[in-house]
């Protein structure tokens, strides 16, 4: 469509030096151009044709470990802002995750594998209801919303959170587990990997987890218009992602000192906790999301798969 390169002539600049701002010399993107033009300029006319000034949109994006989750959603700000000129804002449901302090003392009281963030329990989902509250408010005044440093396991200081000045047309929320559903009771009694035969004997933390997605997470994510869903063809190319992003995180922080990052042994272990609801996203997600992008096994966008309406 003439439309799409109009829009892709527009933004062809800004996009690709934010992917370039992304690559290392040993992991560079491929196809650039193709994703931009082929599959987010499209996604962008559809995001925009939902949106109505009069209220924030709210657009979930979700995707395994390493799917490209933050440069999908940064590149779709990029191109909603410079073609659309909508206000957009977007944020991870990573950077609510509660801080150490407090996941520390979910451990003791609940089980000692919620001192590991990720998985739902771990965010402070008061905080996300409130932020959607607020921004939904005729009267919105600016907010602060906070930042995870995850290279040291724990929020930013408030002097480095987000400031939210002006009320976004579209909001871009992006998490491994938005959209997640819980399963079946039935389903939790069987461990499916070591960690939870060794460490959840009993069924604890699943059982909490699942929980959660019951209540809390199932309030949040019925307020989102739209969800897109990155969707990898299986956990273990999940897995390869993940240790090349915390390659990445080593790479860019210029100290050295202090930051937990992991191990391939310790990525393989922390995955290990995100696999039940992963697995489980490998299965219905595509149902029920509005938007499919299926990537390949060399990390790229596959085809787009769009529901119905």
């Amino acid at each position: 469509m003439q439309q799409f390169s109009l829009c892709f002539d527009k933004v062809k600049k800004d996009c690709l030096r934010f992917i370039k701002s992304q690559e290392t010399k040993a992991d560079r993107f491929k196809n650039k151009e193709k994703m931009i033009k082929s599959f987010l300029i499209p996604l962008c006319f559809w995001i925009n044709s939902k949106a109505n000034k009069k209220k924030p949109y709210f657009v979930g994006l979700a995707g395994g470990q390493g799917t490209g989750k933050t440069t999908v959603s940064s590149l779709i700000k990029i191109i909603l802002i410079k073609y659309f000129n909508l206000k957009v804002f977007r944020i991870s449901i990573d950077d609510f995750y509660k801080t150490r302090k407090e996941r520390m003392n979910l451990s003791k009281k609940v089980h000692p594998l919620l001192l590991t963030r990720g998985v739902p329990g771990t965010h402070d989902i008061n905080m996300i209801l409130s932020f959607f509250k607020k921004v939904k408010n005729k009267s919105f005044k600016r907010l602060k919303l906070p930042t995870f440093n995850k290279a040291v396991d724990d929020r930013f200081k408030k002097s480095n959170w987000y400031n939210l000045k002006d009320k976004p047309d579209v909001i871009i929320f992006e998490g491994w587990c938005v959209g997640a559903k819980p399963e079946k009771n039935n389903t939790l009694k069987r461990s499916i990997n070591s960690m939870e035969k060794v460490k959840d004997q009993k069924q604890i933390w699943r059982k909490y987890v699942n929980q959660q997605l019951k209540s809390k997470y199932k309030n949040l994510y019925s307020q989102l218009n739209c969800l897109i869903y990155l969707k990898a063809k299986n956990f273990n190319l999940l897995q390869k992602w993940r240790l090349k992003q915390e390659r990445k995180l080593w790479l860019n922080n210029t100290r050295k000192l202090d930051l937990k990052i992991m191990s391939k042994s310790d990525v393989i272990s922390f995955m290990q906790t995100y696999q039940r609801i992963t697995q489980n996203m490998f299965k219905y997600m595509p149902k029920y999301a509005s938007i499919i992008l299926n990537l390949d096994s060399n990390h790229q966008i596959k085809n787009a798969l769009y529901k119905k309406q």
